[in-house]
């Protein structure tokens, strides 16, 4: 279990990187800031949560971490998809982006499945 925790931390650690450089490239304009601020903000959230939930002082303050991430990679979907379909950003990168926290939502989802089953 160990090895599966911390495999997940590197990997939102490195989807945030993945982010943060896929929005350096926005154009400057009004529309982008603020999409790209939400973005940013909900996206490095996921792995900020998971690495909270490490120090947890209880079972159920873990599993509030771990809820928190799971809602923060949903709101992340909801940015990318609007970057998506309201404007002229790379749609390759997003759908790659989009897939990465897909995988993640059902690892976090999975991961409080079977957490909320032990409890």
């Amino acid at each position: 279990m160990e090895n599966k925790s911390y495999d997940l931390k590197i990997r939102t650690y490195n989807y945030s990187i993945a982010i943060i450089k896929f929005l350096e490239n926005m154009p400057n304009k009004r529309v982008y800031w603020v999409i790209s601020d939400q973005l940013l903000r909900a996206a490095t959230s996921i792995g900020a949560n998971i690495i909270e939930a490490k120090s947890s002082s209880s079972k159920r303050d873990f599993i509030r971490f771990y809820e928190i991430a799971l809602k923060s990679a949903n709101e992340t979907k909801y940015w990318l998809g609007l970057l998506r379909d309201a404007t002229q950003t790379d749609r390759n990168k997003i759908e790659e982006l989009l897939k990465e926290v897909n995988e993640i939502s059902n690892i976090l989802a999975a991961s409080l499945l079977t957490m909320k089953k032990k409890k």
